[in-house]
Order: structure tokens, then C-alpha cells, then sequence
């Protein structure tokens, strides 16, 4: 007579061990953010449907203000009675699936980023960041290279002689830091004074195919193009000049970015331009974007 028949009771002890062993061995690893890769997916594909709530509430918006784009000031009179800003139409309503934090210094300089840790688990997998318009203030990239020793940061601006000592004054990360007195163009314009580069071309130049992030202070008017190769985007909007006038056409070269799957996730008013000059409109904002399609850290 064996052991398992004459201690039944032991026998459905062993029984459970055995299963909750084979439970443990063949369930699947949860990564830290709570998602599966499927499950990633499924959230973001929801959460596109919720934003779509956000794009009818700009649609009746436009006709109580306007009713048509036409009829929309962007920065109302104070004392037109109409209580409303241009940003109060491009809510930072969509919900990054991963932890979203501001990274670099208080105040100005900082920039708000989901995923960071998604980044930081992939170390075998080299990203890539790509700033542009640094002027002499580097904390958030000085952040990056310490927080993602794997990634590269190469900075832009022909405005400055260099990263900022956040960034130059760090011997441990002057490796994988890189900088280039270019501006950033809709067209190259190599002889140009400063030379202009598209951001394809930078990128060819550097041998890259995709861009982990991409911190940029631009004058909003640089439309994106239909398929893009980033995983966020940090962007710092002035809503002055051609595009930015008027509030018809700052709407298009919004929905542009909407329409190549850029989704913005977080906002911050520029309160540090009003402060310094007074009497500005409040035309300056942070803005941080991440993209919903294609395969990279954030979305699979």
C-alpha cells in the first residue's frame, strides 16, 4: 500500500503544492506597469475612443465661440466678456498608460514624460533623444542620461555654444551627449547661417530610423508628417506668428499632429513668460505628446 493511499489528506496536500507550482511556473510575467503588451494595446485603443469625447467638446466650443474657426480669437480681450484661451480647445486629455513625471528642474526647464521606466527596463536596446532649442539650461536632459544610462542625447541649437553645465559638467555622461550648433527646418539649408536641417536629415546624418524622444521649443508651425518616428514628444508651443495668429490655423497645424497619432498626455502653461513680461498674452505652453502607433516602448 503506498504513502498516498493510506494519507489521502496528504495526497491532496501534494496535489495543490504541484498546482500552485505549475501556476507560478506558467503564468505570465506582468511588467511594472500593470500591462501586458495586449493589454497595452487594448488600453490605448479605449482610451483613442475616449479622446474622441475631446475632439466633439472642440467642435462645440468652436460654435459657441465662433461659431466657425474664423470667428474664434484665440486670446480674447479682457474685456469682451468671452471667457476662454486658445488651449482651453486642445485639452491634454489622453492618459498615457504608463507613470508620467516631470523630469529636469523645477520651474522652467522641466518637461513632463511617460514611460521613463519602460525605457530604463530595456537596457540591451539603445534609445535615442533627440533636443532641440536648449538655450543654456539642461537639466531635463542631464535627467535623462542619468536616469537612462543606455541612451544617447543629441542636442541642437545654434543659439549656444554647447549643452548647459547640467550636461557639460557631468564627465560621466559627456560620452553619450552630443551637440550641434543646427537649427531645425522644414528644408535643408546646410550653407544656410545657421545651417538648417529636417529632421529626417538629422537623423540619416546620425544613422537613426526612430527617436525615443524628442524635447523641441518650435514657434508652432512645423506640421508633423503622416507617420512619425518618435515615441513622445516634449513641445514647447508659441502661439504667435503664421501659425499661430489665428485660430484656424493653428487648429490645422494641430490636427495635423493628431492625425499622425500624436496624443497629448500633459500641459503646462508658460506662467514664467507672463510673470517676466507683463502684460504678455499667455501664448506660451509645454505641451507633451505621445505617439499611439507603431512599435516601440510605449505602446508594446
Amino acid at each position: 500500500m503506498s504513502v498516498l493511499t493510506r494519507h489521502p489528506r496528504y495526497a491532496v496536500f501534494l496535489l495543490c503544492i504541484l498546482l500552485g507550482t505549475l501556476f507560478v511556473l506558467t503564468t505570465p510575467t506582468v511588467p511594472p506597469n500593470g500591462f501586458r503588451p495586449s493589454a497595452t494595446r487594448r488600453f490605448l485603443h479605449e482610451e483613442d475612443l475616449r479622446y474622441r469625447d475631446t475632439l466633439r467638446g472642440r467642435e462645440w466650443l468652436v460654435r459657441k465661440w465662433g461659431p466657425t474657426d474664423a470667428g474664434v480669437e484665440p486670446f480674447p480681450d479682457p474685456t469682451s466678456g468671452e471667457f476662454y484661451t486658445l488651449w482651453d480647445f486642445f485639452l491634454p486629455s489622453f492618459r498615457c498608460p504608463h507613470r508620467v513625471e516631470r523630469i529636469g528642474t523645477l520651474g522652467d526647464g522641466g518637461k513632463w514624460v511617460c514611460g521613463l521606466e519602460r525605457l530604463a527596463a530595456q537596457p540591451a536596446r539603445p534609445c535615442t533623444i533627440y533636443s532641440f532649442g536648449l538655450n543654456g539650461e539642461s537639466s531635463f536632459e542631464a535627467a535623462l542620461l542619468e536616469r537612462l544610462p543606455h541612451c544617447s542625447v543629441f542636442g541642437y541649437d545654434f543659439s549656444v555654444a554647447g549643452f548647459g553645465p547640467e550636461v557639460a559638467n557631468a564627465s560621466a555622461s559627456a560620452a553619450r551627449a552630443h551637440f550641434f550648433p543646427y537649427a531645425l527646418a522644414g528644408a535643408d539649408r546646410p550653407y544656410a547661417q545657421p545651417p538648417a536641417y529636417t529632421l529626417q536629415a538629422l537623423m540619416d546624418a546620425n544613422g537613426h530610423d526612430f527617436v525615443d524622444g524628442a524635447p523641441r521649443h518650435p514657434h508652432a508651425r512645423r506640421p508633423a508628417p503622416p507617420v512619425l518616428p518618435v515615441g513622445q514628444l516634449q513641445l514647447e508651443i508659441h502661439a504667435w506668428g503664421e501659425h499661430g495668429a489665428s485660430f484656424a490655423a493653428f487648429r490645422k497645424w494641430w490636427e495635423r499632429l493628431e492625425a499622425a497619432g500624436l496624443r497629448p498626455f500633459h500641459a503646462e502653461p508658460n506662467l514664467v513668460y507672463v510673470n517676466l513680461v507683463r502684460g504678455a498674452r499667455p501664448d506660451l505652453a509645454e505641451y507633451s505628446f505621445m505617439n499611439i502607433r507603431g512599435d516601440h516602448a510605449l505602446v508594446n
